[in-house]
């Protein structure tokens, strides 16, 4: 039975996080250099995704009323305001390609949070039906292997991050991939919550 659990957890979180891989990847790609940066990333992600647990929680025990379901795709707002804010930045200082404006930018735990906890609207979504159909012990199982996998999930993002090639391209167009993911993905998650009324 723990087994089982723990199988359907991994499974779980490896279809609803695999997209962040992306998202972390330039988070790292943004604090190449400087140090700390994978220790603020870690615990951004980790703080998002308690975040995103609490909220499912919340929600199977019927709490609902702190979270209804139609304002979840408004969290779709965040990632869309930081990559607006990140865009305006780029378009202030020019087209300058410096290798010293574009890499080694600081990266602050509370963007990451922000941005993982916008992004987990689908994981809400998701998990809230299968914690109310597995019981407490089972949610409480599923969450720990969730907290679990969140630094391996990390990890993995360092790692694609920093293979060569890959670090190239992320360190030359991170400046214009950071701002249109985060733009993207606010629009993805507005769109899709049905937060445009379609």
């Amino acid at each position: 039975m723990i087994l089982s659990s723990a199988l359907q957890a991994i499974g779980l979180f490896i279809a609803t996080n695999i997209d962040d891989i992306i998202v972390l990847s330039l988070f790292f790609a943004r604090g190449a250099g400087r140090s700390g940066t994978t220790a603020r990333i870690l615990v951004g992600q980790y703080l998002g995704f308690a975040g995103i647990l609490a909220a499912a929680v919340l929600v199977s025990l019927g709490a609902g009323a702190f979270l209804p379901e139609e304002a979840i795709p408004y969290f779709g707002l965040m990632p869309l305001l930081l990559g607006l804010w990140a865009a305006w930045q780029v378009w202030r200082s020019g087209d300058d390609d410096d290798d010293a404006k574009i890499a080694g930018k600081p990266v602050a735990a509370w963007t990451v949070a922000a941005v993982t906890f916008a992004n987990g609207g689908d994981n809400i979504g998701v998990y809230v039906p299968v914690f109310l159909s597995v019981g407490v012990a089972a949610t409480v199982a599923f969450c720990i292997v969730f907290l679990v996998l969140v630094a391996a999930l990390v990890m993995l993002a360092k790692f694609v991050a920093t293979r060569p090639g890959i670090d190239e391209v992320l360190e030359r167009w991170e400046h214009v991939l950071f701002p249109l993911v985060l733009v993207g993905l606010g629009i993805v998650i507005l769109y899709t919550g049905g937060a445009f009324g379609l």
